[in-house]
């Protein structure tokens, strides 16, 4: 996967996709945020919290990482306790991973409520997603090679709402970006750059990659602020008989 984003289309992916993490990252505000994977990428330098860790399951990864630290751990395991994390971000973390299911559940696990997950991956239902599926028929025929790393496999946008609806997330917010067709050199990449403003106006759902943005919501939560004044007490004692006033139509009788 390092490799691939040195070439033109994995240039042309990362720019856009930095931009994008700046854009979802910048107004998230807590004290602590998680990157899991993608050493290559800072997904966090736009946020501002003050504690910051990047996650990696091999450490040959930590040698060329932009965030510091790093931590070396399996990404269903992670070294944190319940509820203490304000956002967790997965750059392409779920389709290079053997088990998507179980990192989404330890992402709730360590977010706090009203935390958030920003989640990036490659979108199946687009023009790099269909040359991918070519490649690998070609590929069993004995000739040609793939066009995207064959570490992982495309998850839907449709899909992966549906995983983050079970683990009680809401959706915010959904994006999609990289139109232009799957070509290997940044010549061709650069005729065909006209297409991304096209594609996000008449077919927006085509983009080769997409975003999303989630919160984790804990039902039964209710926030109490702080009591500044004291309840008023309400008179309970009896009032004697004798200390009451007449009205005036006893007075008469």
């Amino acid at each position: 996967m390092r490799q691939w984003f040195e070439t033109p289309p994995g240039r042309y992916l990362l720019a856009w996709e930095r931009a994008e993490f700046d854009r979802a990252v910048g107004d998230i505000f807590g004290y602590h945020a998680l990157q899991l994977g993608l050493p290559e990428l800072d997904t966090l330098q736009a946020n501002r919290m003050p504690h910051k860790w990047l996650a990696l399951r091999e450490p040959a990864a930590a040698a060329s990482s932009q965030v510091k630290p790093a931590l070396i751990t399996d990404f269903a395991a992670l070294p944190f306790e319940e509820n203490s994390l304000d956002l967790v971000v997965l750059p392409h973390s779920l389709e290079l991973n053997t088990d998507p299911h179980a990192t989404l559940r330890e992402v709730e696990r360590v977010l706090v409520p009203e935390g958030k997950v920003v989640i990036c991956c490659l979108n199946p239902a687009s023009l790099w997603g269909l040359r991918q599926r070519r490649s690998h028929l070609y590929r069993r025929l004995g000739f040609g090679g793939l066009f995207l790393p064959d570490a992982g496999d495309f998850i839907g946008y449709r899909r992966l709402r549906d995983w983050l609806r079970l683990l009680s997330f809401e959706v915010e917010s959904g994006s999609f970006g990289c139109y232009r067709p799957a070509m290997k050199t940044e010549k061709w990449l650069d005729r065909y750059a006209w297409l991304d403003h096209a594609g996000e106006r008449w077919w927006p759902i085509f983009g080769a990659v997409y975003f999303l943005v989630a919160v984790k919501r804990v039902r039964g939560i209710k926030l109490i602020g702080p009591i500044w004044k004291s309840p008023k007490k309400i008179a309970t004692d009896a009032v004697p008989l004798i200390n009451r006033r007449p009205t005036c139509m006893e007075e008469h009788l």
